[in-house]
C-alpha cells in the first residue's frame, strides 16, 4: 500500500506515525475490541509469578487506549476479566486482579480525562466486590462528560451470560406492557437488550498471544467482525500493534455474506 498523504495525529511515536501514513484516515474501525491474553504466559518465559504479568499489562493497557484515542477511534473494548475467571484461577489470583482494576482505574482517570475518553463497563458487575464496584462507579462518574472515545471494560464478563440477561430483560420488559403474548423477538430487539447496546458492533477484533478463539466474548456482536490475531504477548502489545491491526483490516474487503466487486461483475462476452 503507498503511503497516502495526510496529517498524523499529535502524540503519535516515531514508529505509529510510520504505521499510520499507510492508514486511511476514513476507513478506520469504528469499534475495535480487544482480547487481552497472553500474561501468564508473558511471566513464565521470565521466570515470574502469573501476577507478574498482569501488572506489567497495565502498560499495554495505557498505550493501546492512547493510541487508539489519539487516532480518533469511536469505541474501544477490552477483555479484562471474563465471568469464567471466578471459577478456574485461584483465589489469590483472583483477589490481585480486583486490586489492580481498582489501582488501574484511581491511577488512570487524569490520563482519561486529558485523552477526552469516556468509560464504561460491561458485565455481571453487581458481583464483583463492593469496594471494587465502588470505585467502578467513581471512574465512570469521573469521565461521563467526555466526548471522545468510549472506553469499554469487561469485566465479570460472559458472553453466554449476556444473552441470558437479555433475554431474561425481554420478559420482564414484555411483563410490563401488556404481558408475555405482547412479546416480539427478533435480531433489533435481541440487541436492544445487549449490555452493548449503546456501542455498535465491533468492525475488528484483536486477539494477542496466538490463539484462535474468540474466549466467550461479545459473541452475537462479533458476527461480522474481522478478526486479526497477533503472536504478541499481551504485556508487550503496545499502540503500534494496534495500528499494524489496523492496517491489516484495511486490506479486507468486509462483504457481510454478499459478493466483492469482481465476483458481482457479468462474465465477459
Amino acid at each position: 500500500m503507498s503511503t497516502l498523504q495526510h496529517k498524523v495525529p499529535s502524540g503519535l511515536d516515531h514508529k505509529e506515525s510510520e504505521v499510520y501514513r499507510h492508514l486511511d484516515p476514513a476507513r478506520l474501525p469504528k469499534h475495535i475490541a480487544i482480547i487481552m491474553d497472553g500474561n501468564g504466559r508473558w511471566a513464565k518465559r521470565r521466570h515470574l509469578p502469573r501476577v507478574a504479568g498482569h501488572r506489567a499489562g497495565v502498560a499495554a493497557v495505557r498505550s493501546t487506549v492512547e493510541t487508539a484515542a489519539r487516532i480518533h477511534i469511536p469505541a474501544l473494548t477490552l477483555y479484562a476479566f471474563s465471568e469464567e475467571n471466578w471459577k478456574k484461577r485461584p483465589k489469590s489470583e483472583v483477589d490481585f486482579l480486583m486490586r489492580l482494576l481498582s489501582r488501574y482505574l484511581k491511577a488512570e482517570v487524569p490520563t482519561l480525562n486529558k485523552n477526552n475518553i469516556r468509560l464504561e463497563y460491561i458485565g455481571r458487575q453487581h458481583e464483583l466486590p463492593q469496594d471494587v464496584q465502588e470505585r467502578m462507579s467513581w471512574a465512570r462518574e469521573s469521565t461521563a462528560s467526555n466526548t471522545g472515545m468510549v472506553l469499554t471494560l469487561a469485566l465479570n464478563y460472559s458472553a453466554r451470560s449476556e444473552l441470558v440477561d437479555a433475554f431474561r430483560s425481554m420478559l420482564t420488559a414484555a411483563a410490563q406492557n401488556g404481558g408475555i403474548e405482547h412479546l416480539r423477538i427478533d435480531e433489533d430487539a435481541v440487541s436492544r437488550h445487549l449490555y452493548t447496546r449503546h456501542l455498535p458492533d465491533p468492525d475488528l477484533v484483536v486477539r494477542t498471544s496466538g490463539e484462535m478463539r474468540l474466549s466467550n466474548f461479545l459473541l452475537w456482536q462479533l458476527a461480522y467482525a474481522e478478526i486479526y490475531v497477533t503472536s504478541t504477548l499481551w504485556p508487550d502489545f503496545r499502540g503500534v500493534h494496534l495500528l499494524e491491526g489496523i492496517a491489516e483490516y484495511q486490506k479486507r474487503e468486509r462483504r457481510y455474506g454478499g459478493l466483492n466487486h469482481s465476483e458481482g461483475r457479468p462474465p465477459n462476452p
